[in-house]
């Protein structure tokens, strides 16, 4: 199997932020000064057409992360797109063009402001992506009557504080941030078959071959856990501390790495042993390969499906959003994303499908799981920016 792309790296640099809407209750970032944009400096939007060709032009145009949909057909004998273009008659163009965010972002920023269309219906981002463009102006709202498989979302999903009604936005698919490591590798370094502490982790045993992520909410979310903070709620001074502590660990050689999609890369040949990674990636890399979560405590989050201002193909959108709310073809996909799936109802329909994964608790976790990770704080734009630029001033990446 090709080496899978991780399917999330947030945060380029030179480019705008968390996208939270209320400013979390904390101080981070009072005194700084909001980017200048359409949407901070109160310069209007162009307002899209939104005019609907779907009748018309029976095609949707996805864009999404690299890896993050079912390509193998398995015991199946079409992919779950093919199914989709059986049963409705409508073409998907699949592009794997989302491996930032911000970036994403950027690159479209332009044609949204002035109120065109970008040539995409659906687009699936990080949490803090999909907050942004919400704040922005950029996203429409969903024709529930269109989707009535939404209902399907998990409970815990359902009404996220960027879009608490579901208005605009729906799960693709949900995942863990923790340890990833190349067994076999770790045993011979450490005589260790897992990492569980940031000790172990830190070990002099592993110095130069770990790898942080370039995303700054889930190395910093992981990190001030482990100084005995809460990433959900944390202050200036306590981000600094931590900060300091990551400064440390580059300077002393320990970190071989701060990556974005190539840790996996790294991990696969060998030149990394361990790193702080996400869950459906570090599985896909093969049975070599294990992942766990902080004893400290780990991330979890979720990337969602909107509709950007202007497509061309609204409703066309809102059916493959139903046709993926389906538990039977949910399970097909998580089968093979290898993630947190957030359809009601697929962990059943695994039982006809793959059997061994009814009780994956990476993909249908446990209560005690949950219990074990937390979301990072919501930030406002103001305050994202200035964390991530005294991140990236320590990580120089």
């Amino acid at each position: 199997m090709a080496l899978p792309w991780t399917r999330r790296r947030v945060l380029g640099t030179g480019v705008v932020g968390a996208a939270a809407i209320t400013t979390a209750a904390c101080g981070i970032g009072s005194d700084s000064t909001a980017p200048t944009s359409a949407a901070t400096s109160g310069a209007p939007t162009p307002e899209p057409t939104n005019e609907d060709f779907s009748d018309a032009e029976k095609v949707i145009n996805f864009s999404n992360w690299p890896g993050y949909i079912d390509i193998v057909r398995n015991n199946f004998p079409t992919t779950t797109l093919e199914d989709f273009t059986t049963q409705t008659g409508i073409d998907v163009v699949y592009t794997e063009d989302i491996n930032d965010s911000n970036e994403f972002f950027a690159k479209v920023r332009v044609p949204l402001e002035q109120g065109q269309d970008i040539g995409r219906d659906i687009v699936v981002l990080t949490e803090e992506g999909v907050e942004l463009w919400i704040a922005f102006g950029f996203a429409q709202k969903l024709n529930r009557e269109l989707i009535p498989n939404a209902v399907n979302v998990i409970p815990g999903l359902a009404s996220p504080p960027f879009d608490p009604n579901r208005e605009y936005s729906l799960p693709w698919q949900s995942g863990f941030t923790g340890f990833g490591w190349n067994t076999p590798l770790l045993k011979e370094a450490t005589g260790l078959d897992e990492i569980t502490s940031f000790e172990q982790f830190f070990s002099p045993e592993l110095a130069g071959r770990i790898t942080i992520l370039s995303e700054m909410r889930d190395t910093m979310g992981l990190l001030m856990n482990w100084q005995g903070y809460d990433m959900d709620n944390f202050t200036n001074d306590q981000f600094s501390q931590t900060l300091q502590v990551l400064q440390t660990k580059i300077d002393d050689g320990s970190i071989r790495q701060v990556a974005g999609n190539d840790y996996l890369a790294a991990l696969d040949s060998g030149d990394a042993i361990a790193a702080i990674g996400w869950s459906g990636d570090v599985f896909a890399l093969g049975s070599d390969f294990n992942f766990k979560l902080p004893e400290s405590g780990g991330m979890i989050w979720a990337d969602n499906m909107l509709v950007p201002a202007g497509a061309r193909h609204k409703a066309n959108a809102e059916k493959l959003m139903n046709f993926y709310y389906q538990p039977e073809i949910a399970a097909r996909l998580v089968q093979w994303v290898q993630y947190v799936c957030p359809v009601q109802g697929a962990q059943e329909a695994m039982a006809e499908i793959a059997p061994k994964l009814v009780d994956n608790e990476w993909i249908f976790p446990t209560p005690e799981l949950l219990s074990q990770a937390q979301e990072f704080m919501t930030l406002s734009i103001e305050d994202g920016e200035v964390l991530e630029r005294e991140y990236y001033g320590v990580v120089g990446t």
